[in-house]
Order: C-alpha cells, then sequence, then structure tokens
C-alpha cells in the first residue's frame, strides 16, 4: 500500500551460536533466576502461562549471523538483503573526533576573550601570590598561558576558578591541590592550588604537554558536607540540564562469573566456595589467565607469553591452587561447565553504578549530545556512557572529591577558635616548625592524614624529617615497589651511605631526595638537562616508562643518547642510567601530588602538635566507626587527653 521496502536485520545479544547458554545464564543473573526453573521461550499475554517460569530467549539464533546464513534464511525473500545493503550504500561516515565542548564561561564586558580575562587573572593573582614577579615566574607564566590558549583551555582554567573561589566565600574548605595540575603556576595564581611550583620543581608540562592537544583534568579535593554546596552551585550556574554524573558499569570479575555461573546451575554454596578460592587474591587477575596462561617460564611456548608468576607475581600456594583449578576443568564434567561458562561470562556487564567524584558540565542541554538517565541515586542525570567515552565525545569531566581529612582540619580549626580565640589560616603555617618535626621524628602520627600506618611510623622514627622535602619524599616512596628503596634513602640522609651521581650534572635534581630517582619530573627534567629533549617529548618519556611501551621507549633512548653524547656526556654512564631509569621508573611517582599531600599532611601533624585536645576532638567526630573512635579514645590516652563520656 505504502511501497515500504522489506530490510532484513539480524537481532543479535551475542556474538557466537555456541555461546547462546551462556547468554541464558546472564539472564538468569540479571533475572535473579536458576536455569534449572522452566523457561518461558514463547511470547504470550496468558498470565496462568507464564507463572512460575523465567524469561529466555526462544532459541540459539540470536547471534551475529555470517552474510551466507542471512542469505539463507531470507533465500525466499532476496530483495530483503539488497534493500539492506541500499541502506548500508546510504550512510554517511561521521567524524566521531568532537572539539572539546566547554560551558560558555562569561567574562566582563570589557574583555575580548576568555583568554584576556584569564591572563588579566592571572597576573593579578600572581602579584598577589609572589609580591615580586621574577623574570623566572614571568617567563612561566607566559609560557603556561601561551600553552592553555593554543589549545583552547582558558575557558576550562576559568571554570574551575570559579566554583573553587565560590567554594571558599560560603565557606567550604578546599585541598591545597591534587595530582598534575599542581605544576600549573596559573593554577596556583588563580588560586584553584595552594602549592607553589616554583618552589618544588613541579612541572606545567606534566599536567598539560604543550606539543600534544590533551584533555586538562584538574581534580579538587572539599570537605565532605563542602562538596555537595559547590555541585549545587555549579548546577545552579549552568544549568540542570548541563551537568550529570557519570554512570560506572560493573563487570563479572574471575570469582564474581564463577559464583554467579555456580548459583545459576544450581551448585551447593559451599563447592561454589571452594572454587572461587581457588583463584588467587590478585587485582585484575582474569580467569582466561588462571586457566590457560603458562604457570612459569618454562612452560611459554612463544617468547611473547607472560607467565603468571612474572605478571601476576603468584607465590607457590597460588600456582598450586591454579593448578588445582585447572585439573577440575579438565576432569570433572560438572564443575569444567560452570568454569567454561565463567570464562565466557567474565568481563560482561553485570550492574551499573555512579562514579564517586566525576562531574560532566556541557555547554548545552545533555539530551542532545549523549544519552543520559535517572537514578534513585542521584538529583541529577546519569550519564549513560563511561568516563573515558565521555571525554572521547569532547565533554569535559571534573572529578569533586569529599575527603574527610579536610572536614577534620575544618572542625579543629572551628574549635581552635572557639577555645583560644585564634584563627589559623592553614595554608599560611611555617613548613619549618619544630614540634611538628619532632611529631614525626617520634612517629606518633596516629589521626595525621597520610602517615599513619605503623609500618609508615617506624620508618618516620629511622628517618628522623627536619625538613618538608622529607615528607614529600617519605609519601612518594611509601607504596609497592618504590619501598625498597626506603631504607637506603634513610642511610643516605644520615651519612651512612654516599650518595653518588652517575653525572655531576644530575645533583641539581636528585640532591633533595639523596641521588634516588623517586619523582616522574625528575626524570623528565634529567631528560631535558641531558639530552635537550623537548617538555613535550620528556612529558612522552614520562608516560612510555610509566606503562612499559617497549616500541616508543627503544626509540627514546636513540634519541637520548644521540643528544646526551652530543653534550659530552659518556655512553657508558648514559647507558646506566637509562637501565636504571627504565627499572625504576615505573614506580616514580607524580611529585605534584605528593607535595600536595604531604602539605595537607603537615598541617594536620602541625595541629596535632600545637592544638592537641582540638585536633583529636575533630579526628573523634569525624571517626566512622566505633573501632575507629576506640582507637583514637587510645590515642588520646597516650597523649594524656581527658575524654568526656556522652553528654
Amino acid at each position: 500500500k505504502y511501497n515500504v521496502k522489506v530490510i532484513a536485520s539480524n537481532d543479535s545479544h551475542y556474538v557466537d551460536q555456541k555461546d547462546f547458554n551462556a547468554h541464558d545464564i546472564l539472564l538468569c543473573v540479571n533475572t535473579g533466576e536458576k536455569q534449572s526453573t522452566p523457561a518461558l521461550r514463547d511470547f504470550t499475554d496468558d498470565d496462568v502461562n507464564i507463572r512460575n517460569k523465567r524469561f529466555a530467549f526462544p532459541n540459539d539464533q540470536f547471534y551475529l549471523k555470517t552474510t551466507a546464513e542471512m542469505s539463507k534464511v531470507f533465500e525466499d525473500l532476496p530483495a530483503a538483503i539488497d534493500n539492506t545493503n541500499e541502506i548500508v550504500d546510504k550512510i554517511d561516515l561521521l567524524n566521531l573526533n568532537k572539539n572539546i565542548l566547554l560551558p560558555f564561561f562569561e567574562v566582563p564586558a570589557n574583555f575580548k576573550s576568555q583568554d584576556e580575562y584569564l591572563a588579566n587573572i592571572t597576573w593579578a593573582g600572581a602579584n598577589n601570590r609572589y609580591k615580586i614577579l621574577t623574570p623566572e615566574i614571568e617567563q612561566r607564566i607566559q609560557f603556561e598561558l601561551g600553552v592553555i590558549e593554543k589549545m583552547g583551555f582558558a575557558g576550562y582554567f576559568l571554570i574551575v576558578s570559579d566554583f573553587i573561589r565560590a567554594g571558599r566565600e560560603i565557606g567550604v574548605f578546599v585541598g591545597p591541590g591534587r595530582g598534575s595540575a599542581a605544576g600549573s603556576v596559573v593554577a596556583y595564581c588563580l588560586g584553584i592550588t595552594n602549592i607553589d611550583p616554583l618552589k618544588y620543581n613541579l612541572l606545567f608540562e606534566r599536567f598539560l604537554n604543550p606539543e600534544r592537544k590533551s584533555m586538562p583534568d584538574i581534580d579538587t579535593d572539599f570537605d565532605d558536607e563542602g562538596r555537595q554546596k559547590v555541585i549545587d552551585y555549579v548546577v545552579q550556574k549552568y544549568g540542570k540540564k548541563q551537568v550529570a554524573q557519570i554512570i560506572t558499569y560493573g563487570t563479572m570479575a574471575a570469582k564474581s562469573s564463577i559464583a554467579d555461573v555456580a548459583r545459576v546451575m544450581d551448585l551447593p554454596l559451599d563447592t561454589s566456595r571452594m572454587l572461587t578460592k581457588l583463584v588467587p587474591e590478585k587485582p585484575g587477575i582474569t580467569l582466561k589467565r588462571v586457566l590457560h596462561a603458562p604457570l612459569s617460564d618454562n612452560d611459554k611456548t612463544s617468547e611473547n607469553e607472560i607467565s603468571l608468576i612474572e605478571k601476576e607475581q603468584l607465590n607457590s600456594d597460588d600456582i598450586e591452587s591454579v593448578k588445582k583449578l585447572r585439573l577440575i576443568y579438565e576432569e570433572d564434567e560438572q564443575l569444567g561447565k560452570i568454569l567454561k561458562e565463567a570464562e565466557v561470562l567474565e568481563g560482561s556487564v553485570r550492574n551499573t553504578g555512579i562514579h564517586a567524584a566525576g562531574i560532566i558540565i556541557a555547554p548545552q542541554d545533555l539530551t542532545e549530545l549523549i544519552p543520559v538517565t535517572t537514578s534513585k541515586d542521584s538529583d541529577l542525570w546519569v550519564t549513560q556512557i563511561e568516563g573515558n567515552s565521555i571525554e572521547e565525545a569532547g565533554i569535559i569531566k571534573m572529578d569533586f572529591l569529599g575527603l574527610k581529612t579536610l572536614s577534620i582540619v575544618k572542625t579543629a580549626l572551628a574549635l581552635i577558635h572557639q577555645n583560644h580565640g585564634v584563627n589559623i589560616n592553614i595554608n599560611d603555617i611555617p613548613l619549618n616548625d619544630e614540634k611538628t618535626y619532632a611529631l614525626y621524628q617520634r612517629g606518633e602520627t596516629n589521626g595525621t592524614f597520610q602517615f599513619e600506618s605503623p609500618g609508615m611510623q617506624k620508618y618516620l622514627r629511622e628517618l628522623k624529617p627536619d625538613k618538608f622535602d622529607d615528607l614529600i619524599a617519605m609519601n612518594a616512596l611509601y607504596r609497592p615497589g618504590p619501598m625498597n628503596y626506603i631504607p637506603t634513602f634513610i642511610a643516605r640522609k644520615h651519612g651512612k651511605e654516599i650518595v653518588a651521581y652517575d653525572l655531576p650534572e644530575m645533583q641539581e635534581y636528585l640532591e633533595e631526595t639523596q641521588g634516588i630517582t623517586i619523582y616522574q619530573e625528575q626524570v623528565m627534567l634529567l631528560s631535558q638537562k641531558l639530552s635537550g629533549f623537548s617538555k613535550g617529548d620528556a612529558d612522552v618519556l614520562r608516560k612510555a616508562m610509566g606503562k612499559k611501551q617497549k616500541a616508543t621507549l627503544d626509540k627514546m633512548k636513540v634519541s637520548f643518547i644521540e643528544g646526551a653524547t652530543a653534550k659530552g656526556h659518556p655512553i657508558k654512564q648514559l647507558e646506566k642510567i637509562w637501565t636504571d631509569w627504565e627499572a625504576f621508573a615505573q614506580y616514580a611517582f607524580n611529585k605534584s601530588h605528593s607535595t600536595c599531600y604531604a602539605f595537607l599532611a603537615y598541617q594536620t601533624a602541625y595541629l596535632k602538635a600545637h592544638y592537641p585536645n582540638e585536633y583529636m576532638a575533630a579526628v573523634l567526630n569525624h571517626a566512622g566507626s566505633i573501632e575507629k573512635i576506640t582507637f583514637y579514645m587510645e590515642e588520646g590516652r597516650r597523649m594524656k587527653i581527658k575524654g568526656l563520656g556522652p553528654d
């Protein structure tokens, strides 16, 4: 009647026909059913017929069919295939590389552009921060503003500085900074961060590579209550239809996929637990590797393979568990089937959640840009795509993090004012306070930020830190991997081990860390100094070393050796430097982040050292469990603080 053409389509819910049963199990996981429940495989409106039956697909034909299979299905209607191809021919390829979509930030009428306004408030902030602008400061600001203008990110900096300023004005406590953004002098001048990058050799190119356009990423810590106030400000300023939280997709990991399949297939709980316990407790471990990867180097069948011992760092007990699981997989028909289906389903999306900190702000109604949904857990819209894909779509993502430590500091300062009439500007406290370092040297750091674990306390007593650089270094070193260097760092600080440099030129950047390369920024600075790398190349090197990108590293090694030998450095030393960097750089830490968090940690230690009653009261007020309250009450008693019962 209407001359509408029929087209052939393939309703695909899984890739291969053999995955029909795995898909059926996934439907049972989704609906909370078991496979033993009779399946309703035909669509019906009959209420009686659907009672006590589970949802299921009618057959195993919902897979991605080949051209030949589709032609056979529609052999009585070949025009349907032709019509489908006609649609394919009419499709225009879309350019999905989007420019960054910044929300509109209105600048005062007397400024021609966002870049001009950003420069104006940056220089005003610089005069306030530095008082006297040296040539070094001026050059750095001009360099950063130039990169920001070239990349079109002025609006981004204005948006962030605006909501941080608004937060402070309504009494929200804002952290000193976090992540690589603390390497920006512009961010420091705007009040986005409170750490002077020039004082601590922090690098802007660690934050924004001047030679490669990438999305800027400024994450901000707020006190717990203040976080929501700042988000409310952003929603009010840009509109509820332009602000959203970000969805997360929870996938089935190795253990959970076994547990889910076992439940659906009616396996007894104790047998299910036995199977899951045989999977080693290692972050990111996959069932596919547990069941099929070589156990050790001796089991490799090709050079490209990586063994479980090498990659997942499995110990002898783990290997024995893996061997038992493989035996079950190969020889036990029932349990082997469960493991096979779990292997297929591993990585499938199981549930959704909301990113704890991520917020996106768009220049227009979000429904015109990306799919969004509602959630019972949020008053805002929630995106239907994850964070990485959102950035690929060009939409700005920002992390608004609630940090309990800031709530503790805020409460402590209020109590100090209440009890002593003293107003402390916590960002202006002296960084050479003897009482604070004495507290660190005794290892009495319970209740302070970042430094309260027993292992850290032990090292603090041995190190006896007496300057802020020591705290930055310890904050970066106290992690799996670099922790092995702590005894060397301590021995060198106390002169028990000689500090040696492969080249005298390296002392400038390694002296603060006793000759040990602790920070990514040190690798970046040394590659520029020794070999003449550009700022952009130095950042590429940092990324390649951190992610072990062999192809990139091999190319960069040639450039490094050529550049450094041209500057007169001996090749033997250069080879050693490069080998050391490759070995350690994967553990090297972001100094910008370490400095920010060491500063916040120092603030908490300062308050504990000078105002112990008020500080410990604040810690107790924000303790989240009876165990923590008990622990901090004990710490109070050790400090001779009298704790009163509830009134």
